[in-house]
């Protein structure tokens, strides 16, 4: 496909392969998904309404505060391909714009909010049509207050606006009153601002957390600082709301989304975690979310916190609203305080203390997958096993991991309680019924997994495969009696070596040594379907501080259990290594 070269997202996304743009890893998957969509003509490119915003805004949007207040405001390439990508991505489909919701993380002083007002007020005056709702919403009325006066203070800045208030009021007949149209004149009235001939409002809301979406209906909510909103359940809720709103618009022409404008923040398990988690696991293809859009201006290495052309990833406006300067005296005010390195790290790198983010790419995922893997093709084999036991109705998993020819090999079995099976389906959204058909998984006991099926798993790789495990790592919790029947049965004479693992952030250097062999397509779990979606549902948990993450789900609806019985096996073989390594690899002749 030809795409034009007047297209900003087209002139952004080639700054960035041939590296005279630096962005981190997931502006550059977002870009990259933008172009193949493109070009596989699954969207398209409307230049008319891209134009329109950049132009529109550029010429009727000023600067509010600072050193280039009042003047006009002249957009960077980042934000022209950001406007560019909202308002001129169309689905091929529909033939309406995709953006639905755009996620838009930016480090202190990059404009962010300077950019959600001019998008505000372009949705109210015009690409909003007939009867635009916006709103600006915040925990607190002040904090809204910040894009709604931006909006109005811009208004009063137009030219345009100036000249047909002008207008208006020099058409004052003998007894003042007026004998000119003045519906299309912006004004600002008590509880809003309006323009009655389109009966156009923005409306400022502080949210309450409540469960009604009634008289919403918005074409723009605006979200500012997302990531400092508290308390975090009333925080997911306001969100849902919004989003519930805008269905009423998606059958016109103009239909309704919502802009979060954020840096990163402290609050914990909030609408900015649940957004994150969402974004990244879209940005790795592993969602099958199509409006959704998240540019993510991220450092890579928090170990370069403190180096200017890392930091360029985190701070697309470093030379305009944020100089060089500023962040190296920023920096040296950082270094020497714990505190303010931590804040630096925060608002400046945009990495969120304890955040979480998708893990494996489904690109990365898939290498993994293949044919059928079968036990009897690994008999009298050395292994090491990983065992997740579930607390009550969670899924129980138990893994074997098989060296070969330098390959890891995944054999891996689930467990779940009978009379949960058909309760977790639905829950779940799980064909578990199938997978028990294909062998994955078994019933356990009635109302709680019966631990004596995974013994009984475990003994049949030896007596029926002879593959013979060498240490067995699970997860110390309720795996007590587990583990006293392994360690006294195991080969009949010595029991098996038994190793609990703990399941923190001391996995974290586990984590990234599978992360690498799946990457390099050394991992290998053949058609094994639940487990690769654990695979895929497994996200990680950073904790910035210690420079360490642990595992945790992509959201709370999700399993894991796969890979954590995966991460218990491989712990327990890397840390044996020297005695045990080389039975492991299995060679043969």
């Amino acid at each position: 496909m030809e795409i034009a070269v007047d297209n900003w997202i087209y002139t952004y996304y080639q700054g960035i392969k041939d590296g005279s743009i630096v962005v981190g890893r997931w502006v550059r998957l977002l870009y990259e998904q933008f172009i193949e969509d493109l070009e596989s003509k699954e969207t398209y490119y409307n230049q008319r309404e891209a134009d329109k915003a950049v132009n529109w805004i550029e010429d009727h949007c000023f600067h509010t505060e600072g050193p280039l207040a009042p003047g006009p405001l002249k957009l960077e390439l980042w934000q022209k391909a950001f406007i560019a990508a909202i308002f001129g991505i169309y689905d091929t489909e529909t033939k309406k714009r995709r953006a639905r919701e755009i996620l838009l993380l930016v480090s202190r002083k990059n404009g962010k909010s300077l950019l959600a007002s001019s998008i505000c007020r372009y949705v109210w005056t015009l690409a909003g049509g007939f009867g635009a709702r916006v709103f600006c919403i915040a925990p607190k009325l002040d904090q809204a207050d910040i894009i709604y006066n931006n909006v109005w203070m811009m208004t009063q800045l137009d030219p345009e606006w100036q000249k047909l208030r002008d207008e208006v009021q020099g058409t004052k007949d003998g007894r003042g009153n007026k004998t000119m149209d003045d519906s299309m004149l912006a004004r600002h009235r008590q509880s809003d601002l309006c323009i009655p001939g389109t009966n156009s409002t923005v409306k400022k809301i502080a949210f309450t957390g409540g469960k009604r979406s009634d008289g919403y209906n918005p074409s723009c909510a605006v979200m500012d600082e997302l990531a400092a909103w508290e308390p975090p359940e009333k925080s997911l809720k306001q969100y849902e709301v919004m989003k519930s709103a805008m269905g009423a618009r998606e059958t016109g022409d103009n239909p309704g989304m919502i802009l979060s404008c954020t840096t990163s923040g402290y609050v914990n398990d909030g609408i900015f975690d649940e957004l994150l988690k969402r974004s990244t696991r879209f940005l790795l293809g592993d969602s099958k979310e199509k409006r959704l859009m998240p540019f993510l201006y991220m450092i890579d290495d928090i170990e370069k916190w403190n180096d200017i052309n890392e930091l360029r990833k985190s701070n697309p406006n470093l030379g305009v609203s944020v100089t060089v300067d500023y962040l190296l005296e920023e920096i040296a005010i950082a270094e020497g305080s714990l505190s303010k390195k931590a804040e630096f790290i925060t608002k400046y790198c945009n990495l969120k203390q304890n955040a979480s983010t998708a893990w494996l790419s489904a690109e990365s995922v898939a290498k993994c997958c293949g044919d059928p893997l079968r036990l009897e093709d690994f008999m009298h084999s050395y292994c090491v096993v990983g065992i997740d036991l579930s607390q009550t109705r969670d899924l129980t998993a138990a893994v074997a991991l098989i060296e070969r020819d330098g390959e890891l090999y995944v054999f891996a079995h689930f467990w779940l309680p009978a009379e949960k099976m058909q309760e977790a389906q639905q829950r779940d959204g799980v064909p578990y019924d199938i997978y028990m058909q294909r062998g994955l998984i078994s019933p356990s006991g009635e109302s709680f997994v019966d631990y004596h099926d995974c013994y009984n798993w475990v003994c049949d790789l030896v007596e029926k495969y002879e593959i013979l495990p060498l240490r067995i790592g699970y997860d110390r919790y309720s795996a007590d009696y587990l583990v006293q029947d392994l360690k006294s049965t195991g080969n009949r004479t010595t029991g098996y070596i038994c190793e609990d693992v703990y399941q923190g952030d001391n996995l974290y250097s586990t984590m990234q040594f599978l992360h690498g062999l799946i990457d390099d397509g050394h991992v290998h779990i053949g058609d094994n379907d639940l487990l690769k979606m654990h695979f895929l549902d497994s996200a990680v948990k950073m904790n910035n501080e210690r420079g360490r993450g642990r595992l945790v789900k992509v959201n709370n609806t999700r399993h894991i259990d796969g890979m954590a019985a995966v991460l218990d096996g491989l712990a327990v073989k890397i840390k044996n290594a020297p005695e045990i390594g080389e039975q492991l690899k299995n060679k043969r002749g």
